[in-house]
């Protein structure tokens, strides 16, 4: 196949495209590099330097790939930026998911693989975990757009005949998280444990996320690519997690002894979030199949590495 994956100098695009490529599909990826970086980028994929605003740059782009396949992860991804600018955040998760959208269906691309997001979709949760019927309240622009990129989606499949699965994952980590900024406990927290830094927890640590390795991510965007039509699926392990002891996993693979601290809850933070994985188990027959501490223990050997080497 000839596959465009958009934000592929990213964290989780960047697992994907090496596996594409591993797969003998032929790979472009579309990044601006305002937080994807060039390291991260395979040496066989042909590589577009372009904002996904760009209309004429995109244009140009599906107009040489002949795309089979659009898997869309390129995002304004800061759920705390998306409050405090949401222009900017439905400037780049919407207008810029229509640029593509609409240059998918003027090329004839058969099918758009989504990264969408179950945490932020759903809201606080009635029921745990949520599967995808639970009602989708998001109380984020960031939230907000993702799931109105979904319906647009539905859109262009009614209309269009667009194929597409959108994927509502948990949340991700492993190699290659940025550990700056808001997003990504795991590879904020192991990076300042590997640098002797105290990490603090927000609030008493009770709050629960879904966490899913990245390698796990990567294998439900392959099974994506060969099914035979159009959904929605969440993409999360079904376990709850806590922060304490998530701290208490990482101060173990670090074998840093810093101790527990906790500063005050930040405001609106949600309580918990854990996904069902019924759906994606029966109907692309993905389960997950790394453990959080062994995702820890890989993530953490990663940062090491990345310490060593001044990184």
């Amino acid at each position: 196949m000839n596959i465009l994956v958009t934000g592929g100098a990213g964290f989780i695009a960047s697992h994907i495209v090496d596996a594409y490529i591993a797969l003998g599909h032929h790979v472009s990826v579309i990044d601006n590099l305002s937080t994807g970086r060039k390291e991260n980028l395979n040496g066989q994929a042909r590589f577009y330097e372009i904002d996904i605003r760009d209309a004429p740059g995109v244009r140009r782009v599906f107009a040489e790939g002949s795309f089979d396949v659009v898997n869309h992860h390129a995002a304004q991804i800061d759920v705390r930026r998306s409050v405090a600018d949401p222009v900017n955040d439905a400037s780049v998760n919407l207008l810029g998911a229509l640029t593509l959208l609409e240059s998918a269906v003027a090329s004839g691309v058969r099918r758009v693989v989504f990264a969408s997001s179950g945490g932020a979709i759903y809201g606080e949760q009635d029921f745990f975990p949520a599967d995808e019927s639970h009602p989708t309240r998001p109380i984020s622009p960031y939230g907000v757009a993702k799931l109105a990129t979904e319906q647009y989606l539905y859109y262009y499949r009614a209309v269009h005949g667009l194929g597409s699965v959108c994927l509502r994952y948990a949340n991700v980590f492993g190699p290659r998280q940025n550990p700056e900024g808001e997003a990504g406990v795991v590879a904020i927290f192991a990076s300042k444990m590997l640098n002797n830094e105290q990490p603090v927890i927000n609030g008493d640590g009770t709050q629960t996320r879904d966490y899913v390795y990245v390698a796990d991510i990567v294998r439900a965007n392959v099974l994506a690519l060969a099914f035979d039509g159009s959904g929605i699926f969440n993409v999360g392990t079904g376990i709850e997690t806590d922060v304490n002891r998530l701290f208490a996993s990482l101060r173990s693979a670090t074998g840093v002894p810093c101790p527990e601290r906790h500063a005050e809850a930040k405001r609106g933070e949600q309580l918990r979030s854990v996904l069902d994985n019924t759906r994606i188990r029966k109907e692309l027959g993905w389960a997950p199949s790394v453990s959080l501490d062994e995702g820890i223990a890989t993530t953490v050997e990663f940062f090491r590495g990345r310490k060593s080497h001044g990184a």
